[in-house]
């Protein structure tokens, strides 16, 4: 065994979220997306040097080594929010959060006349009984509350013909715009706040670094010799989740589904010493992640796995603070695949609560793309994590050059 336990003072409980807020004021907050996507503008820090400069998306390609690689999230938005109206005349809100029978999110996507979700209830107190029901013009859609769990609940949907619940939703549903963005949803909102390589249905936010990118820029890349590779993680409602404890110990961080093929684990290996950029905070987390799965296969790895069968992660919030470990990534990264092929495995699916904030070590990226984060926000921190202090310097500049903030706005790269 190559890992020993630290002590627990040193998980990032000291953390005050108080220490990580600056001054955002709705005129920063971008509400629509700019007509040209890679037309944002495009902060760049190397840490190495402490230096800012700025430019635009597309000329991205150019920062960017020859036989490196990026990683994109190629989750895709689903409409999962629903309205019904009940005959008093009171709109009720339904959000889809996650499914649960069956749980499985693709085999959920794919269900007929019947699915069961978590859900958030808007005008939850309007609702204290009965079925909803929605006509469309081709069916009705109905909805059962099942019972509450924590601040969500348990509802089923019927339907009366025979569209998936892909369909269903796609026909019946809006797209969930995050709840900063103050504004009447448009229908051209479907396509704007998703990725041009959204592939696998299955989130409520989009991975809003990859909304600048477009087919040029993808041309710029290959004729580059940059190389792409995709991952999926599910980004959940949580990626909203305001840290509402002074100190980070208190916060609770969601879990989100990941989908990692044995393709993607190779590719990865062969790019270690060539440099890896993650597109994306949920590119980040997954590849973080990845690693600590690695380290859990060479200390625990048990050989009578089911051959043929996707493998199983599930890494814990605070997992990386408790063990000090001097495997390398590539080592890490060598056990799962050979686990996966000694297991005929092409895929892993799994789930992931990790939390990064200083002093998180980096183990898997040497370079991310992101957008500008809320503050206060978890997602702050692991910006903080990757270039220090020095997020205060990056912001502060960032504001008084007028870059756009949020979800719509522009992108930052930041390398080590």
């Amino acid at each position: 065994m190559n890992e020993t336990y630290r002590d627990m003072e040193n998980i990032p409980f000291h953390i005050n979220i108080a220490d990580y807020d600056y001054n955002l004021t709705d005129n920063y907050i971008a509400k629509y997306p700019l007509e040209e996507r890679d037309k944002a503008k495009l902060l760049i820090y190397h840490k190495k040097e402490g230096k800012i400069n700025q430019t635009l998306f597309s000329n991205l390609p150019s920062l960017l080594d020859k036989g490196s690689l990026l990683v994109f999230n190629d989750t895709k938005v689903v409409n999962a929010r629903l309205f019904f109206e009940k005959e008093s005349g009171a709109i009720i809100e339904i959000f889809c959060l996650e499914p649960i029978e069956p749980c499985e999110i693709q085999q959920a996507f794919s269900q007929k006349k019947q699915t069961v979700w978590k859900c958030f209830i808007g005008n939850n107190k309007r609702w204290k009984s009965g079925i909803l029901t929605k006509k469309l013009k081709d069916f009705s859609l109905s909805a059962k509350k099942i019972s509450e769990t924590g601040n969500a609940f348990i509802v089923e949907f019927d339907w009366n013909n025979d569209f998936t619940f892909s369909q269903v939703l796609e026909v019946a549903g809006l797209i969930p715009l995050p709840p900063y963005i103050k504004r009447e949803l448009r229908r051209k909102d479907e396509e704007d706040y998703q990725t041009i390589f959204a592939t696998n249905e299955g989130s409520v936010a989009a991975p809003t670094a990859g909304l600048h990118f477009t087919d040029k820029t993808f041309d710029d890349l290959k004729n580059k010799e940059i190389y792409c590779e995709f991952l999926t993680l599910h980004v959940g409602a949580g990626t909203f989740k305001p840290v509402t404890a002074n100190d980070i110990s208190q916060h609770i961080m969601h879990t989100e589904k990941v989908v990692i093929t044995k393709s993607m684990i190779e590719n990865l290996i062969n790019h270690f010493d060539k440099g890896i950029t993650a597109v994306g905070t949920t590119s980040v987390r997954t590849l973080e992640s990845l690693y600590w799965y690695g380290i859990d296969v060479i200390n625990n790895y048990k050989p009578q796995v089911e051959n043929n069968k996707p493998l199983k992660m599930d890494i814990k919030q605070w997992l990386p603070y408790e063990k000090n470990c001097n495997i390398t990534t590539k080592e890490a990264f060598k056990a799962i695949l050979s686990m996966m092929q000694n297991c005929k495995a092409e895929t892993i699916y799994g789930k992931t609560q990790i939390i990064i904030a200083p002093p998180y070590k980096y183990r898997v990226i040497n370079s991310m793309i992101t957008n500008f984060h809320q503050p206060k926000s978890t997602l702050l921190l692991l910006v903080s994590a990757f270039i220090g202090e020095d997020w205060r310097k990056v912001y502060q500049y960032a504001l008084n050059n007028n870059f756009r903030f949020l979800s719509f706005g522009d992108a930052c790269y930041f390398s080590i």
